[in-house]
C-alpha cells in the first residue's frame, strides 16, 4: 500500500482525505502542522505528502522547502483554495510536484496521486539506470567513457604495480591529482599514505624543509625535529604538483633523492632510506623548459619514465554528458536541490563549449546553474554569459568550413581569451577569473597563442 501523509490544520479536511484515500487502497497518516509532518517524515518512508498551502506558523511553502532541504525523497502535492493558485505555483517552485484546488473532487485527487506515483516510479527507474551507467564508466572515482581517457585508464592499470616515477602532463583542471590518486589506489601502496604538495604554492625558502624535513636547531625557529613530506609518504605515494615551478637548486636535491632513494633533513649529517613512489605533475612543457635552461635535463628524464598526458575536455566531448549527470547527482545530495537534468538546447551548448578551465570549469558551471535554476531542468538562461556568448562564436567558426575538432576548439579558446583580456583591459588576473581558469594556466595559454 502506498503511504500518504496529509498535512492540514483543519481536522475535517484530514478526516475527509483519510476516509477517501483509505477507500482507494492508500495507507494514510495525518499531521496538523509542519513540525509534526517533519517528525513523521523523519521516522517513516512516505510516498506522497499532501500539504495545505495556508497553515498557521509553518505554511505549506516553507514545509515544502524544508522537505527538499532535508533531502527527503517523497512526492509533494499542495492543496490550495480556489483563487490562490499563486501560492500553489510558489510551492511548486520550492519543489512540489503538483497542486489540487479546494474544494477538491475525488477524481481529481486520485488522478493527481496516480500521476505523482507514475512520475516517482519513472524517476527512480531513471536514477537507477543513470547510476548504473555512471558506475560502468567510473574508474577509481574518475568518470569518463571517451577513448582518450580509456587509454589513460589502461596505462594506469599497467603501471600501478611498479615503483617507477610517473609524469602527468595536461592543462589546468584536467584532473591530474585525481589520476595520481587513482594510480595510488590501484597499486599495492594503497593502504599507505598519499601525500600531495604544490611546488608552486610554497615559498622557495620553505620548500626544502617541507620536502625533506629538518632537525632541531637547523635554523632559528627549528625548536624540534620535523618530518618532511617524503618521510610522511613512507611506503606510499608522493605527488609533486606543478613540478615545473621547482627552483633549480632544489631540482638537484630531488634528483639525488630519486637516484639514491635517500633523504637528508636540514641540519642532519646522515641520509635516511625512503620508500616512496613519486608522481610529478605539470601544465608546462618540460622539454621546452629544459631547452630554455629552466629545468634540469637529467631530472626531466628521471621523472619522465612513465609519462601520461591528460587530454583537455574539449578533445573528449563524449565525457561531458556523463560528467554533467555525475555533478547533478552529487550536487542534488549536497545542496538539497531536485534538478533532473538539462534541456536539449542547454546540453548542446555545454557540449560545444571549449571549456578552457576543463573539468573544474564544467563542475563550477553545473553547480552555479543548479543554484540559479528555477525549474527542474537547467536552461540556457542559467548558464554563464561566457557559455551563452560562445554559441555565436561556434556558429562563426563552423561557417569557416574548418572540420578538425582540435583546430576548431583552439580557435574558440583563443577568441575567448582575447575577449576576456579585452573586457578586462588586459588585466590577466581578472580575465582568468572570467575564464574560470587559474592565472598560471592563462599565462601559459597567452604564450601558446602568442597573444600580445
Amino acid at each position: 500500500m502506498k503511504r500518504i501523509l496529509v498535512v492540514d490544520d483543519e481536522e475535517s479536511i484530514r478526516l475527509t482525505l483519510n476516509t477517501l484515500l483509505a477507500r482507494h487502497g492508500y495507507h494514510v497518516l495525518t499531521a496538523a502542522d509542519g513540525p509534526a509532518a517533519l517528525e513523521v517524515l523523519a521516522d517513516q518512508e512516505i510516498d506522497v505528502v499532501l500539504i495545505d498551502v495556508r497553515m498557521p506558523g509553518m505554511d505549506g511553502i516553507e514545509l515544502t522547502r524544508k522537505i527538499v532541504e532535508q533531502e527527503i525523497r517523497t512526492a509533494i502535492i499542495v492543496m490550495s483554495a480556489y483563487g490562490s493558485v499563486e501560492n500553489a505555483i510558489e510551492a511548486m517552485k520550492a519543489g512540489a510536484y503538483d497542486y489540487i484546488t479546494k474544494p477538491f473532487k475525488t477524481d481529481e485527487v486520485i488522478l493527481t496521486l496516480a500521476k505523482a506515483e507514475e512520475r516517482e516510479n519513472l524517476r527512480r527507474e531513471n536514477a537507477a539506470l543513470k547510476a548504473e551507467m555512471i558506475g560502468q564508466y567510473d574508474f577509481e572515482g574518475i568518470i569518463a567513457r571517451s577513448e582518450p581517457m580509456k587509454q589513460v585508464f589502461r596505462m594506469i592499470t599497467k603501471m600501478a604495480e611498479y615503483k617507477s616515477t610517473v609524469l602527468l602532463t595536461g592543462e589546468s583542471g584536467t584532473g591530474k591529482e585525481l589520476i595520481a590518486r587513482a594510480i595510488h589506489r590501484s597499486s599495492v601502496r594503497s593502504n599507505a599514505p598519499f601525500v600531495a604538495v604544490n611546488c608552486g604554492a610554497i615559498p622557495e625558502n620553505l620548500l626544502e624543509s617541507e620536502l625533506f624535513g629538518y632537525k632541531r636547531g637547523a635554523f632559528t625557529d627549528a625548536h624540534s625535529d620535523k618530518k618532511g613530506l617524503f618521510a610522511e609518504a613512507e611506503g606510499g605515494t608522493l605527488l609533486l604538483d606543478e613540478i615545473g615551478e621547482l627552483p633549480l637548486a632544489l631540482q638537484v636535491k630531488l634528483l639525488r633523492v630519486l637516484q639514491e632513494e635517500t633523504v637528508r633533513s636540514l641540519g642532519d649529517t646522515k641520509d635516511k632510506k625512503v620508500d616512496v613512489r613519486v608522481v610529478a605533475a605539470t601544465i608546462r612543457d618540460l622539454s621546452e623548459e629544459v631547452k630554455k635552461g629552466r629545468f634540469r635535463e637529467d631530472l626531466y628524464y628521471r621523472l619522465n619514465v612513465l609519462p601520461i598526458h591528460l587530454p583537455p575536455l574539449r578533445e573528449r566531448p563524449d565525457d561531458i554528458p556523463l560528467l554533467i549527470e555525475h555533478f547533478i547527482r552529487r550536487n542534488n545530495r549536497r545542496l538539497g536541490t531536485l534538478i533532473e537534468g538539462l534541456t536539449p538546447q542547454t546540453e548542446r551548448m555545454l557540449i560545444s563549449y571549449p571549456w578552457p578551465g576543463n573539468v573544474r570549469e564544467l563542475e563550477n558551471t553545473v553547480e552555479r546553474a543548479m543554484v540559479l535554476c528555477e525549474g527542474q531542468r537547467i536552461t540556457p538562461d542559467d548558464l554563464p554569459k561566457s557559455v551563452q556568448e560562445t554559441q555565436d562564436l561556434v556558429h562563426l567558426t563552423l561557417a569557416s568550413g574548418e572540420l578538425s575538432v582540435k583546430k576548431t576548439f583552439r580557435i574558440i579558446e583563443e577568441e575567448l581569451i582575447r575577449r576576456a583580456l579585452a573586457k578586462t583591459g588586459g588585466n590577466r588576473t581578472v580575465a582568468a577569473k572570467l575564464l574560470e581558469i587559474s592565472h598560471r594556466a592563462l599565462l601559459y595559454k597567452i604564450k601558446d597563442y602568442k597573444i600580445n
